[in-house]
């Protein structure tokens, strides 16, 4: 943070520095003008499109060269540099160049090589005609490219090494005062708690001389230390500029790129997956926020939040093009990229089905996986509600729910009902309903964040449908009115017809085989490779259940609607087709709207989906896993099995590498069977970690790579689930107030705040 305060006055710099300006203090001695505001967007990290920086206004320039000497070099990673004819041979530029010049940056846009301290410190009109190629018009020649990198950095005196001390002497100079000192670490101090606790800045609108959450929370602390307050009050000027609301962002800015970086380095070189989700909050923007998965230095499987990027529309191309300017920004290769997840319900949504298709276009090693840390039940509903029958039934669901189980004067009215038909049974003798302890949450809401929930509300709305249709009377009689569009009378109707009692049998029987698998898929380690026999069971049930089921499924209808008196039409009868006005005459047989239309129609669409997200590949790298399962000593440890995943991640392993694999999985397992340190390992993240403690992991390098490969796929853990559900709590409830980069900083330095506490 210190990087943005004002300079103390340094005293004159080099001899060479004199000879290329000679009023080195003019700059220094400028103040900002007053309404010259640094807008970030200016600062891109192509060198190659930035301005000049002697175009910005003097007052905001260090402000400019701070934000590049935080973001460092523009040295894209793993990028395809692109060949031209140069003299006798097709040339480009070469990525070990960046290891030896470190100062040396390129240009994707311009395919031309910058030098990031001349662009920065270099005196404008210094030098010979030429000298601005580094700095301005970029250098392509790539024929003589070493020799000329070397000329260019020269003497001690040259234009590039003065450069290079100017910025160490920035860097050195951007300290603060020492009797400015408490008043700026109480500003950070309270901006750092403002970020770890999620805390708005400004805060709801000023009421009763209420300031907002971070002025008034500095005064707060001003009130119990003496020195603060009077640092504050010696340097007024000071408090004001550091406190305004531009200042506010910087800090937050500042702070999510050093979070970021931080992250970037902590993946280095290494493989990674991506967990994406573009959720539309209440100002209809497009986001898309960027969850990454690694394996780093210590073994440890991480998952970070990368960033939310802001796209111009919810496409493919369009996520991609957001995903491509991330990686670019922080020298991210999509060619290290081993795997792509989807969130929740809106994983196969068609855009993200797009999205996954380009990714796998340009890199075919980025395999899809099913998002573990999401049930898998919550996306057959998403599928489910593409067909229109059964789309409708869960928009009136959800309604009902929200009526009924969500508001207080009507789940009095509800648990009031249910008790007296309980009481009515017991003096009957009847067998009484499966209630459970508390009643009062059966009737759960389908919210997304309840794992599972849909399977446990469509069971307990049929156990509970008498005393939902009670409730609902009575809400009608006393006009109760929980919501807007909410009318108790348009449920009752909907509730006693055929098609709702159809369609709520039918995802019942669907979904009550999907929640067993949809269990299993969130369970860690070892466990994950239990679901592959459920897997291909489950889709023989369903196709059984197409095939065999559909008599039984109308019968069992049939009973319940004669048992509540529901009329029940004939599958001969003629109705309009569904979304057409019966003006037109469009009509087709009950059998066609519920066996076809419906009936096959979403067993279809649950049976698509399923080997979709359930591909051989998938299924080949989850019996991987067994693989690497400890128990029992590592019984299911199958060479073949694991060789065949290096024929998965050909890119990984060549053909002699191959070879070598084989004897070192056979010299592996010995190894680990005989040693008593991994008699501790229960699942394979803390195989990894026990191989880099006992640096195994060097004698079985090949190894340790099909290891690292797997534990990058985008499973289920905590993490995952533990930074979705922060996005959507800063999404929902601070959207309003916060809008561009202050949301996407602000819920990055929430979420991981274990780089905020430094």
């Amino acid at each position: 943070m210190e990087r943005y305060f004002k300079p103390i006055k340094k005293t004159s710099g080099t001899k060479g520095d004199v000879a290329e300006d000679e009023n080195p203090k003019a700059e220094v001695a400028k103040k900002p003008r007053v309404g010259i505001v640094l807008n970030l967007d200016d600062v891109v990290a192509d060198p190659g499109l930035r301005r000049p920086i002697e175009e910005y206004d003097v007052g905001i320039r260090d402000q400019v060269r701070t934000k590049y000497l935080l973001m460092g070099p523009c040295q894209p990673a793993g990028h395809k540099f692109p060949r031209k004819q140069q003299g006798d041979g097709s040339r480009s530029f070469i990525e070990a160049w960046f290891k030896r010049f470190d100062w040396l940056e390129y240009s994707v846009e311009k395919d031309a090589a910058y030098c990031f301290y001349c662009y920065l410190f270099k005196k404008p009109g210094v030098g010979k005609s030429g000298s601005d190629v580094f700095s301005k018009s970029g250098f392509q020649n790539w024929k003589k490219a070493s020799e000329s990198f070397a000329g260019h950095v020269g003497g001690v005196n040259s234009i590039h090494n003065n450069a290079r001390r100017r910025c160490e002497d920035f860097k050195t100079s951007r300290r603060i005062a020492t009797p400015e000192r408490p008043c700026m670490n109480a500003i950070l101090d309270v901006a750092r708690l403002h970020l770890k606790l999620g805390i708005a800045f400004c805060g709801p609108e000023a009421i009763l001389g209420n300031k907002g959450n971070f002025l008034e929370m500095l005064d707060w602390l001003r009130s119990f230390s003496e020195s603060v307050d009077h640092a504050f009050k010696e340097h007024a000027v000071v408090f004001n500029e550091m406190t305004s609301p531009e200042m506010q962002a910087i800090f937050v800015k500042s702070c999510a790129e050093m979070t970021t970086q931080v992250i970037v380095d902590e993946i280095g070189d290494g493989y990674f997956s991506v967990l994406i989700d573009t959720p539309h909050d209440t100002l209809m923007v497009d986001r898309m926020s960027v969850i990454v998965r690694f394996v780093n230095r210590q073994g440890q499987v991480i998952e970070r939040l990368l960033g939310v990027e802001y796209t111009t529309g919810d496409t493919g191309p369009l996520m991609k093009l957001a995903l491509d300017g991330l990686f670019a920004r922080l020298g991210l290769s999509i060619s290290k990229l081993r795997g792509q997840g989807y969130n929740v319900a809106s994983n196969m949504r068609e855009e993200f089905d797009e999205l996954k298709s380009i990714i796998l276009k340009e890199n075919p090693h980025a395999y899809y996986i099913h998002c573990f840390a999401n049930r898998f039940q919550l996306a057959v509903v998403s599928i489910a509600r593409s067909n229109k029958v059964v789309g409708d039934f869960l928009y009136y669901v959800d309604k009902i729910v929200r009526a009924v189980g969500d508001s207080c004067r009507t789940k009095d009215a509800m648990l009031q009902e249910l008790y007296g038909k309980i009481r009515e049974k017991i003096v009957r003798g009847d067998a009484l309903p499966k209630i459970g302890m508390h009643p009062e949450n059966d009737l759960s809401g389908p919210a997304h964040t309840r794992w599972g929930s849909y399977s446990t509300t469509l069971l307990n709305l049929l156990t509970m449908w008498d005393v939902v249709l009670d409730t609902l009377v009575t809400m009608c009689d006393k006009g109760i009115y929980p919501e807007p569009g909410s009318i108790p009378s348009d449920m009752i109707e909907q509730m006693e017809s055929f098609e709702f009692v159809f369609v709520l049998h039918l995802m019942i029987r669907v979904l009550i085989w999907t929640d067993d698998l949809s269990c299993l898929l969130e369970r860690k380690g070892k466990y994950i490779v239990n679901p592959l026999e459920l897997i291909t069971s489950v889709k023989n049930i369903l196709q059984d259940l197409k095939e065999n089921q559909w008599v039984d499924l109308l019968e069992e209808v049939k009973r319940f609607c004669i048992l509540k008196s529901i009329p029940v039409p004939s599958m001969d009868d003629s109705i309009p087709v569904r979304g057409r006005s019966r003006h037109r005459g469009l009509v087709v047989t009950c059998h066609q709207q519920y066996y076809v239309e419906t009936f096959i129609a979403l067993i279809d669409l649950v049976t698509s989906d399923m080997n979709n997200r359930f591909s051989k590949t998938f299924m080949d790298l989850l019996r991987c896993f067994a693989c690497f399962d400890p128990d029992d000593s590592f019984s299911q440890f199958d060479v073949d099995m694991l060789l065949s995943l290096a024929d998965i991640y050909s890119a990984d392993f060549s053909m002699t590498d191959r070879e070598i694999l084989r004897e070192q999985l056979h010299m592996f397992i010995i190894h680990v069977r005989n040693t008593a340190d991994f008699s501790s390992c229960n699942d394979l993240a803390t195989l990894a970690l026990k191989m880099v403690q006992t640096e195994t992991h060097v004698a079985f390098p090949l190894v340790y790579r099909l290891i690292e490969l797997l534990l990058v796929l985008p499973v289920a853990t905590p993490t995952t689930k533990r930074a979705f559900s922060a996005r959507n709590i800063f999404e929902e409830d601070f959207c309003d107030n916060r809008s561009g980069d202050w949301l996407s900083d602000t819920m990055l330095c929430c979420i991981e705040t274990d780089f905020g506490r430094d």
